[in-house]
């Protein structure tokens, strides 16, 4: 039964996906000439000027603070011709995690930092960039174009393949992360790298945003780097300004999203019953045992090995019901599949693309799904977590919190997202709990619910699958502007 709960990890950014996989084959230590060779070195202390990278050679980049973890960087101009990019690598020892970087269509000079990164766990954020809200769309595995929507129009943006071993990511020798909380280490190191090296970046307002198994990444990257800010601080060094956390369909809370699949797929609170009555009314009489046999071993005394027992059933129950039937798990209203992962694949996977972006040449292919670090973090039970308790201490400290939901988006649904913010502890829950949802619009147009009370916003978008700024790019665009200047949605 525990295969049922992996074929659910996987679904978080998995399955429906037409994809290719190709091994990776990683780099020895004297292999890699070709990546290693710098045309500069900045030293602790330094600052540089993005504009002063090199197109042909990646610039080294390091931090005092942490003497196994430096970064490289080159200029990369491709996707959008109306901005600079770059890329490169965070390195920590034989551990390598591959970053693109957007500069702002606005002002570069003056606008907030953002970061991006899709789910899985093992999604590569190629996704994100390509697919969703990046500064280009692929529309062939020969050709992209031009993204008027994406969310560089008023913020410059990194997306990252993260953990090690997603996307062009790599190990020397295959070793990977385990764990969310490992892999906020590298997050957070990575951070502190770039604000501290790139002078007109400091002080800047910094955001993390990302979709589906982002919303157990975030919470913990986000409470890792304020920590980190402290030591920093004392250290007499550049702290990062996290203003905000913004999640998409994300999943925060497994247990608060397990009765949310019958709602979805019974009720008609989003499209018409999906189920014949005799299932409907199976998964009535499931739910209770469910979530009693849950709580009693996910929440209120964690075993791993009951949890996943727990698990197994509630998901044969209320999940294997919906996939049995070729539903779309991003999208009710949806069967089967979407063409642009594969077409990602082979665009990052043509000579002329890898050497734009500085790939070693001894790099396997590009494959956009990581099943092996998917598997790891199964085995270590990470999305057992409740990370709603994060968030409330972020919220506690000022640090923003953006809740948003497609109402179409059937495994992350908003259903359970709405679910876990009016039940989560913080000052604020009385308050944001008492709040009616009331409608957002955009040129006139009601696109969405929301819900807001001190520095927690929730909100929905009407039609909206999963992934939010590929299904409703205008719409998406208008909420994270919004958001960046602290304006009501």
């Amino acid at each position: 039964m525990v295969g049922i709960r992996v074929a659910f990890v996987l679904l978080l950014h998995v399955l429906q996906f037409r994809v290719v996989h190709g091994q990776k084959l990683f780099a020895q230590s004297g292999n890699s000439d070709e990546l290693l060779d710098f045309s500069t070195t900045q030293k602790p202390g330094d600052t540089l000027e993005l504009s002063s990278l090199s197109s042909e050679r990646f610039t080294r980049l390091s931090h005092p603070y942490f003497p196994r973890h430096s970064a490289r960087i080159k200029k990369s101009n491709f996707c959008d011709e109306t901005v600079q990019a770059y890329t490169g690598y965070l390195d920590i020892g034989t551990r390598h995690l591959f970053f693109y970087f957007f500069e702002s269509r606005n002002d570069p000079d003056t606008d907030d930092v953002m970061l991006w990164t899709n789910g899985g766990p093992g999604g590569s954020s190629s996704v994100g960039l390509f697919m969703e809200l990046g500064p280009c769309n692929i529309v062939s595995p020969n050709k992209t174009v031009f993204n008027p929507f994406s969310w560089n129009s008023n913020a410059n943006i990194f997306f990252i393949d993260q953990p090690v071993g997603v996307g062009f990511s790599y190990a020397d020798f295959g070793e990977t992360v385990g764990t969310t909380e490992e892999a906020a280490k590298d997050i957070a190191a990575f951070v502190a790298i770039f604000f501290e090296t790139f002078h007109k970046f400091k002080g800047r307002g910094f955001h993390l945003s990302g979709e589906s198994y982002a919303g157990r990444y975030l919470p913990v990257y986000a409470s890792e780097i304020y920590d980190q800010n402290a030591k920093l601080a004392a250290a007499n060094l550049t702290t990062v300004n996290l203003k905000s956390v913004l999640i998409g369909n994300g999943q925060v809370d497994f247990f608060q999203q397990l009765k949310s699949y019958y709602h979805m797929q019974c009720t008609g609170v989003v499209v018409a019953p999906m189920q014949p009555i005799s299932t409907c009314v199976r998964m009535q009489k499931a739910i209770p045992r469910c979530e009693k046999w849950t709580k009693a071993a996910c929440v209120d005394h964690f075993d791993l090995m009951e949890c996943e027992a727990s698990l197994s059933f509630c998901e044969t129950e209320l999940i294997l019901p919906y996939i049995e039937k070729g539903y779309n798990p991003y999208d009710v209203t949806k069967m089967c599949c979407y063409e642009e992962p594969l077409w990602i694949e082979q665009y990052l996977n043509q000579p002329s693309v890898r050497s734009t972006l500085g790939i070693d040449s001894s790099f396997g292919d590009y494959s956009g799904i990581a099943f092996d670090l998917n598997m790891a973090f199964t085995k270590n039970g990470d999305m057992l977590h409740r990370n709603q308790l994060y968030i409330a201490e972020l919220l506690e400290r000022g640090v923003r919190v953006l809740i948003y939901a497609g109402t179409y988006d059937w495994i992350c649904n908003w259903i359970g997202n709405e679910r876990w913010t009016l039940s989560m502890e913080w000052s604020g829950h009385e308050e944001f709990a008492s709040l009616p949802l009331r409608g957002w619009q955009l040129d006139g147009k009601e696109v969405g619910k929301t819900r807001k009370a001190k520095g927690l916003i929730f909100a929905t978008v009407f039609g909206g699958g999963h992934m939010v700024p590929h299904d409703k790019p205008a719409e998406a665009l208008a909420m994270v502007n919004r958001w960046l200047v602290g304006e009501d949605l």
